[in-house]
């Protein structure tokens, strides 16, 4: 009994303790006083207090990882079917990723080449005329596939690549999206398992996802789908997600770029590298050294703490505890990539010349006024300057993936129809480039139109500086703590 007790009582002593904080928070917004009152309202501030609350480094990485893959169950309005993508015999994807790789550095950048293996993913699709608490059949996963089918009307596939910052999340904690997803547009969603950090630093989770797209178009003999024409495939993700779906897209696009009738290896096929209908993104995470105004200006709207600014000392890692996974030795200042790759554009796809994201296809980006706000604006200016579609919304006051976290939130329900439109008009080739942001109020409504070119303060040469001081400053910090280390082994070995 003990076991099931403990939990509780730690939920709840640790909720307690933000008693105090919540009630600040409440009287604050209730006067209008707070910093966040003017664009949040009070169910809103409150919750993403609560959650910033959380997300304060305590427990350690091993623990935070185990936490957030915790399966709540398959319940509902949804279909899924799990599956296992195996493992292709060739290398083929490997070497092209690492091709990619490769033509897209600017100097030593460093990564720890991954062994390609099997890709676990869930098929997610609508269930209709069911109770919202109606469990899944027992049956086995082909059959869940076959129902899930027959209730697919619109011959689109969505790729779906989940967010947690590289090392948190699964696609079981993200199932309300895809299949909201699978509902609006009548489609289905592959929603992908790939390797976490820091376990499994750059490029494990981008090679995975190149094997996934391969699979959609590709199948081996044995799997549940038929071929995926790329042009009825939509890439999207939330977050780190997003970033993994726009790095995903540049591998395809640096490789066109190589070789124009390339192809890749797949269990004895060859396929040619062909694009996406479109990529669609919720918050996108595009630069890992967070250098932009926004992560500060607006961390009073957010719930992801801003990083420490200090330049003047020694960058270091987040202080989490250590684990088995964490500190790694060597050691690096980041999960998920060598200070060195920081700013590699299949890392960090803010980063990098304008002209490596000609011949996109359309891309979505949907934000709020975040942390994060300054990359989208960015990635979405710099796209559309070399002749890209780029869709961008902003909602005022909202958090990052407010949409994923407040499902009802009408501001919520509009960018979820807006997404799933997206998707339907880029698999159907009836995207249109306008130039144009749409901002929108809290509420979703209340529309203002933006040019594209006019997003943001800083030109594309002072957004890449900081991107650059951001990464040598943190490849300074690695270079120490690895001395650090070299100095402390020295002495055990004596």
């Amino acid at each position: 009994m003990s076991m099931n007790v403990e939990p509780s009582v730690a939920a709840l002593t640790a909720f307690l303790r933000r008693v105090p904080m919540l009630l600040k928070t409440i009287v604050l917004n209730v006067l209008s006083i707070s910093p966040a009152s003017r664009k949040q309202n009070l169910r809103m501030e409150v919750v993403v207090a609560l959650i910033r609350s959380y997300l304060d480094y305590s427990s350690p990485p091993g623990k935070a990882q185990r936490g957030s893959m915790k399966d709540p169950g398959i319940k509902g309005r949804m279909w899924v079917s799990k599956i296992t993508m195996p493992k292709p015999p060739e290398n083929d994807a490997l070497d092209s990723l690492r091709r990619a790789i490769d033509s897209l550095k600017e100097g030593d950048e460093s990564y720890d080449v991954p062994e390609i293996g099997d890709v676990e993913a869930e098929w997610t699709g609508y269930r209709a005329g069911v109770r919202s608490d109606a469990s899944q059949p027992d049956v086995d996963e082909a059959v869940k596939y076959e129902r899930l089918m027959e209730e697919v009307t619109e011959d689109l596939t969505i790729l779906y690549f989940h967010g947690g910052a590289y090392h948190l999340m699964d696609p079981c904690t993200h199932r309300s999206v895809t299949s909201k997803l699978a509902k609006l547009t009548r489609g289905r969603c592959l929603s992908v398992r790939y390797r976490l950090a820091p376990q499994n630093p750059f490029p494990a989770a981008l090679l995975d996802a190149l094997v996934s797209y391969l699979y959609l178009l590709s199948p081996p003999e044995g799997s549940l789908h038929a071929p995926v024409p790329a042009g009825k495939i939509v890439f999207a993700g939330d977050s780190a997600g997003a970033g993994l779906s726009l790095a995903l897209l540049q591998t395809l696009l640096a490789l066109r770029r190589m070789s124009p009738d390339g192809t890749i290896r797949f269990h004895g096929k060859d396929i040619p590298i062909q694009l996406p209908a479109g990529v669609t993104t919720s918050s996108p995470w595009c630069d890992q050294t967070r250098s932009l105004p926004s992560t500060f200006a607006n961390a009073k709207f957010d719930y992801l703490r801003p990083p420490h600014q200090d330049t003047n000392s020694v960058f270091t890692p987040i202080p989490f505890p250590e684990d088995a996974i964490w500190p790694l030795s060597p050691p690096r200042v980041d999960f998920y990539a060598y200070a060195s790759a920081a700013i590699h554009p299949l890392v960090s796809p803010l980063a990098g010349p304008s002209d490596i994201w000609k011949d996109a296809p359309p891309i979505f980006i949907t934000i709020g006024e975040e942390s994060l706000q300054d990359e989208g604006f960015y990635l979405a200016r710099k796209i559309h300057r070399v002749g890209g579609t780029v869709t961008l919304e902003h909602f005022e006051g909202m958090p990052h993936c407010f949409a994923l976290i407040f499902l009802n939130n009408p501001a919520a329900k509009r960018c979820f129809r807006t997404w799933a439109a997206f998707c339907v008009d880029a698999v159907h080739g009836r995207v249109e480039r306008t130039g144009k942001a749409v901002f929108l109020d809290r509420n979703g409504k209340n529309e203002e139109m933006k040019d594209l070119e006019g997003l943001g303060e800083l030109s594309d040469e002072e957004v890449q500086k900081r991107l650059k001081a951001g990464r040598d400053w943190r490849v300074e910090g690695e270079k120490d703590l690895i001395s650090k280390w070299m100095a402390k082994a020295e002495r055990a070995r004596l």
